[in-house]
């Protein structure tokens, strides 16, 4: 048996056995209440949703089943899989169980490749990326388990199966995309003796003679795997499997909402703001300098990208990880050298300018100019990458969900008409 399901198989009853007491004893509390600018302002701060495998304090950033991820940076993303899905951190034994796992399911289908060969030469990376999750879906075990009759209590082992299996193949069906979409030649095979993350960067084909573009790709991966269950790609793949969806439905269906400009796309928005700064000043600018710029881009009434968080109110402890891998491979990298003075002079005009409740930079504002370096460039396929990490979290998600019993989720709407009359009657 796979050491994952094993140890899901003597931890579920227990979680099971203490929601089932917390709904008995306090299923009538109230634990928030809603306002009409919450209701018209995307719901934003309702607590509504249930998420065992992380947290976002405003105060502390990303905590992942209880460990900060400044902790979790030197892991591996088997490593920090397993965490998500099981509660802990594998010992070494049980990495290696994992790792092995997911070569064996990592094989893609060939017909995937012919979906994707036949869609337009100008179609999105993130297009083509979610519909290769999408033509998979003839291999899911849940739905075949489920159209024979499977019982509800038994809905989380399949729900793993599926996930593994999609989990495992992300970084062949990824990196085949990158190289058919941008012309760079025949898709390349994977290497049994790498990591998962390691495998991605050798099925790019982008050399890595340091080995530390394998170290980025881990990192990457390991540091946007999860981020609570309220951000778009998390919800909705959560609403789509609570109809019981399998998980290439969901994940599919998660990943379309990531590739919006509001949710994925922000490293490499990032990013084009970094290129233009060194374009404008034919380098690294001076203080002065970034810091007129600066003002120049929010008196435009545009925003500075990568810095502001919906929930944080402090240095997104991911950013100061890519920050930190930057200064020791490439402090002499021009746009590296740009960001760490961006992080040095922008806090403080957003400070001053007293619009922004978060002036603190975020993730996306270290990891484009990171894989800038390393010869990942076209910016179309970065939010591909985000999938392949994010996916973990969505799979660990769902299993969590169908492991104890949530329902479909079917929130009440109403009406503008009922909320004029319900708020002026009050």
């Amino acid at each position: 048996m796979d050491i994952i399901k094993l140890k899901l198989k003597e931890k579920i009853p227990a979680w099971r056995e203490e929601i089932k007491n917390l709904v008995k004893e306090y299923g009538e509390k109230v634990i928030s209440e809603v306002t009409v600018s919450q209701v018209y302002g995307g719901m934003r701060g309702v607590k509504a949703l249930v998420c065992d495998t992380s947290d976002v304090p405003p105060d502390k950033g990303l905590i992942i089943r209880d460990i900060p991820i400044a902790q979790l940076k030197d892991k591996l993303p088997e490593e920090v899989l397993y965490l998500l899905i099981v509660g802990e951190l594998p010992d070494k034994e049980a990495t290696e169980m994992v790792m092995k796992d997911l070569k064996r399911r990592s094989k893609v289908p060939d017909y995937v490749w012919n979906v994707l060969r036949a869609l337009p030469k100008d179609s999105h990376p993130m297009a083509m990326f979610n519909l290769a999750i999408l033509a998979m879906e003839r291999e899911s075990l849940f739905r075949k388990k489920y159209t024979e009759g499977m019982k509800k209590e038994e809905y989380w082992e399949w729900t793993l199966e599926d996930s593994l299996n999609l989990i495992a193949k992300l970084p062949a069906i990824a990196a085949g995309i990158y190289r058919m979409r941008f012309d760079k030649g025949p898709l390349i095979d994977s290497d049994p003796n790498l990591d998962w993350a390691g495998d991605y960067v050798h099925m790019l084909g982008i050399p890595d003679p340091t080995g530390e573009f394998k170290n980025l790709m881990r990192l990457y991966m390991v540091l946007h795997s999860d981020h609570e269950s309220g951000n778009v790609s998390a919800h909705t793949c959560h609403c789509v499997g609570s109809a019981l969806s399998d998980p290439y439905y969901a994940v599919s269906a998660g990943l379309n909402g990531l590739a919006g400009p509001l949710h994925g796309l922000a490293n490499q928005e990032c990013l084009a703001w970094i290129i233009k700064v060194k374009e404008k000043f034919g380098g690294v600018p001076t203080d002065q300098d970034l810091r007129q710029f600066a003002w120049d881009t929010l008196n435009a009434g545009q925003v500075i990208p990568g810095y502001g968080h919906a929930v944080l109110r402090i240095t997104d402890p991911r950013f100061d990880a890519f920050h930190e891998f930057g200064a020791r491979v490439c402090p002499d990298d021009e746009l590296y050298q740009i960001v760490a003075k961006v992080f040095k002079v922008v806090p403080e005009v957003l400070k001053e300018q007293g619009k922004v409740k978060d002036p603190w930079p975020n993730v996306d504002a270290a990891s484009g100019c990171l894989l800038y370096h390393f010869g990942l460039k076209e910016f179309e396929y970065y939010t591909v990458l985000f999938g392949v990490s994010r996916a973990m979290g969505l799979c660990a998600q769902l299993i969590v969900s169908r492991a104890i019993g949530e329902p479909i989720e079917r929130p009440k709407s109403v009406t503008t008409k009922w909320i004029k009359e319900t708020v002026q009657k009050a």
